[in-house]
């Protein structure tokens, strides 16, 4: 099965209460690739390139997030896979 690419902006209390860690753990045990990155305007964006049924695990996490987050709104695209990042990390 092919890969796909999810690209991903997270709203709510997402910065500084662990979010991005709880992702990238997530992420790494699923064996997806990509990065999770802090935006200025207070939101999160994952960009994570795995195969579906990895890519559907992971939403089901960042709609959880870590325990001291409050995620308002998850907003998701899927696309075509680029093959860009080689694991998975912090931006």
């Amino acid at each position: 099965m092919p890969s796909e690419r999810l690209v991903a902006t997270v709203r709510g209390r997402v910065q500084g209460v662990g979010y991005r860690i709880y992702i990238r753990e997530w992420a790494n045990r699923l064996g997806i690739r990509g990065t999770v990155r802090n935006c200025p305007d207070g939101t999160v964006e994952v960009i994570a390139e795995a195969r579906p049924v990895a890519l559907d695990r992971l939403e089901v996490a960042l709609h959880t997030g870590s325990p001291a987050a409050r995620v308002e709104e998850v907003t998701i695209r899927r696309e075509p896979s680029r093959g860009k990042f080689r694991k998975f990390d912090l931006a």
